[in-house]
């Protein structure tokens, strides 16, 4: 079972965290949090699509070179990683001080993937591998994310259990308490139980 822990618990263990996971549905916000949270904390950010993923024309990078461009990146010593991709847990979980696990409702998931699909449309965004320009979201990805709690979130929640039981774990279910921990790291996270 994963070590589950809260909002503030999470800002103070951050503090000493060299190696971050942020996973969760497309359009949840991992690249926006994890990037901003890279800033705040000075840690490598790397984006599973840009580095791992896809390559130049939306093509998907064969599997084997994958895994053995992530097994490489997570055995540096610093580093924040968002991108859920089950497959690769083995990989990433046992190399991580913590998690976290963004799991907003559908619906802004929906909202977040159309939003940057306008925003972007037809540049690549920051967190995408070269050559593969935005686009709008087609039934096939609308329905992806839809079903990603029913369908995805079983498959990260065994991999939490099987490969990192006791790594710490948040869990954020809306976008204001996304942007509540990354003003924690902005703000120096100071103890919350202090009195002033």
């Amino acid at each position: 079972m994963p070590d589950w822990i809260g909002l503030h618990e999470a800002g103070r263990l951050l503090r000493g965290a060299g190696r971050v996971l942020v996973v969760g549905s497309s359009g949840a916000g991992k690249s926006t949090l994890a990037s901003a949270l890279a800033r705040h904390l000075d840690l490598p950010y790397l984006s599973m699509d840009r580095e791992f993923c896809w390559l130049p024309g939306w093509v998907v990078r064969p599997r084997d070179e994958t895994r053995a461009l992530i097994a490489a990146a997570v055995a540096e010593e610093r580093w924040i990683m968002d991108g859920s991709f089950p497959s690769s847990l083995d990989l990433r979980l046992p190399r991580t001080d913590l998690v976290v696990w963004l799991r907003p409702p559908r619906l802004t998931c929906l909202a977040g993937v159309i939003r940057r699909g306008i925003a972007h449309r037809g540049r690549t965004r920051p967190d995408m591998a070269p050559g593969c320009p935005e686009r709008l979201p087609d039934r096939e990805f609308l329905s992806y994310i839809w079903n990603f709690e029913r369908d995805t979130t079983p498959a990260i929640a065994r991999g939490l259990e099987a490969h990192g039981p006791r790594v710490p774990t948040l869990v954020i279910r809306s976008r204001s308490e996304a942007s509540r921990l990354a003003a924690l790291v902005a703000d120096g996270m100071p103890d919350p139980d202090r009195t002033a």
